[in-house]
């Protein structure tokens, strides 16, 4: 990509929904094989030393990908302290999600993420000045109950690994609204390398309070984590950049089929009763928000086309 900053920003702001959903599936595969292995990396490390290691290892893998194209004018914004928010909020939804794995198994802390694309509708709503309507507001109440069943409250340490889960998906509903609103100006590279620094230093600079040493194969496995995981976020922002959250949002959801491989794979979680039915409600509120969504557009479309 060689042409002008401003063409690419332009460019980014076409709606090309297949393509955003091609990123988003993508995306949600890299997502889930790095949240199985900081599960696993829970055992042995600090909540701290896994997002840091994995900081560090997203920001090599986007810097290479992004950097040789771009250079140092990346970095180039006007909205820097939107990139501040939107990343700091970022922080605490990593930190959220991952005591939500050292407490509950894989596929329930992703089932209840699911609810994120809901939040971000109504983050949406909120910075972006669109309408709530009758069906977002009937499929986050959807979301809701689909948490309960999944959340089974009743044991302690599930419900409190449930609640971390539920503030992650909040917090991340408001992340993509934001990512969304900064696509208007900023690319999806801009996007990336800001989010890749800003949680590199963030987690890095507590570290030194909560370090211990790994072996060699230890850190390659930690330093990894971060390449999948930054492979994954940067398909996910170009996915954003590309079609509007409730497009792609429903997407996201492709990623409770491998959380529940991998979560029987390496710990022998068997999805109950309550889980799948759970994943089943939440998914089914997210398809019924893409098709109101699809339809509602498709009728501003044909008015607008029958008023010309």
């Amino acid at each position: 990509m060689t042409s002008d900053p401003i063409d690419q920003r332009a460019f980014a702001r076409i709606d090309r929904i297949p393509l955003g959903i091609l990123f988003m599936v993508s995306a949600t595969a890299m997502f889930a094989i790095s949240s199985a292995i900081s599960k696993w990396q829970l055992e042995s490390f600090s909540v701290v030393e896994v997002l840091s290691y994995r900081a560090i290892g997203s920001l090599a893998v986007v810097a290479a990908l992004i950097l040789p194209r771009t250079g140092l004018s990346v970095f180039r914004t006007e909205r820097l302290g939107q990139h501040l928010g939107r990343n700091g909020t970022q922080c605490v939804a990593q930190c959220c999600i991952m005591l939500a794995f050292s407490l509950m198994p894989l596929a329930g802390a992703v089932a209840i993420n699911f609810t994120s694309p809901l939040f971000a509708t109504l983050f949406a709503a909120l910075y972006l000045k669109e309408k709530v309507g009758w069906a977002r507001a009937v499929a986050l109440a959807a979301g809701f109950v689909g948490i309960l069943f999944v959340a089974s409250p009743g044991a302690d340490s599930f419900s409190l690994g449930a609640l971390f889960a539920l503030g992650n998906a909040v917090l991340f509903g408001s992340v993509t609204a934001a990512v969304r609103g900064l696509s208007k100006t900023e690319s999806t590279e801009t996007l990336t390398m800001y989010q890749m620094v800003i949680l590199a230093g963030a987690f890095t600079l507590p570290l030194p309070f909560f370090f211990t040493w790994p072996t060699a194969t230890g850190l390659l496995i930690l330093v990894g984590n971060g390449m999948i995981n930054g492979l994954g976020q940067y398909w996910w922002t170009r996915s954003l950049s590309l079609a509007p959250p409730a497009a792609v949002g429903p997407f996201f959801y492709t990623s409770i089929v491998w959380a529940l491989l991998l979560g029987f794979l390496f710990w022998g979680d068997v999805p109950t009763v309550g889980l799948l039915a759970g994943s089943a409600i939440v998914v089914g509120s997210g398809l019924f928000l893409l098709w109101h969504e699809s339809a509602k557009k498709a009728r501003t479309l044909e008015e607008a086309m029958k008023a010309d």
